[in-house]
């Protein structure tokens, strides 16, 4: 119970929340970062999981070799990267890193998403005259839309858990106050930077969770009162 008291105290700390090295300049850090991969994660995923999906050829062998991807640790991928010809440039081993992690969870929801939009539906949606693009856009991708949110959200959490590895190229974010603590031997420290990644982490899920439930309440709230 001392340890988790220390970390409290350490919490409440106001000079531990200010500077360079406090903790609303890791939490920025750690945010920023967050948002970034979240991002090209979404802008490299999506899109192929949209295409494939509505085509129905190619989706399984990218999901199956998205979700092979999950099996290499993160840290492993960014060692190498940092290794590599791109190690010498600052945040994008992290960067890359990050993003091969998060794009499995994208890809799969979004892809599986669009392959389970009732297929009669679609066909009707044909049988007006709706392009390919139109039945994309109007048709397929809103009644996807709930399982892609599904997989931005796996994805989102799952960042700002693993973005602590950032620490360890020499990053920002909150896994350097981890790193300090176990630099200075601070088992408080530790236990305190730790409990900020969860707490993060949760409220990222609460957020997601809270837009998953308030977007359909709201259609359905705007379709009863047309």
């Amino acid at each position: 119970m001392s340890v988790l008291a220390d970390a409290w105290s350490w919490l409440t700390t106001a000079a531990n929340w200010s500077g360079e090295n406090g903790v609303r300049h890791r939490l920025g850090e750690h945010l920023f970062l967050t948002v970034v991969c979240l991002a090209l994660s979404c802008l490299i995923a999506l899109p192929v999981a949209l295409v494939l999906g509505h085509l129905g050829k190619g989706g399984a062998l990218a999901v199956n070799l998205a979700n092979a991807g999950r099996a290499v640790p993160t840290f492993a991928v960014l060692v190498l990267l940092l290794l590599s010809p791109l190690g010498p440039y600052g945040q994008w081993p992290t960067i890359i890193a990050l993003v091969l992690f998060a794009v499995p969870p994208l890809l799969t929801n979004a892809y599986v998403g669009m392959r389970g939009v009732d297929a009669d539906v679609v066909r009707a949606a044909r049988g007006m005259g709706m392009t390919g693009r139109q039945t994309l856009t109007l048709v397929e991708l809103p009644l996807a839309l709930p399982m892609i949110l599904t997989g931005v959200r796996i994805a989102a959490v799952q960042l700002v858990a693993t973005a602590t590895v950032a620490a360890l190229a020499g990053g920002g974010g909150l896994g350097r106050i981890i790193t300090a603590g176990f630099n200075l031997a601070s088992t408080p420290q530790v236990v305190a930077g730790a409990f900020l990644v969860a707490v993060l982490a949760l409220l990222v899920e609460a957020v997601f969770e809270g837009a998953l439930r308030v977007g359909p309440a709201r259609a359905r709230a705007r379709r009863s009162g047309g």
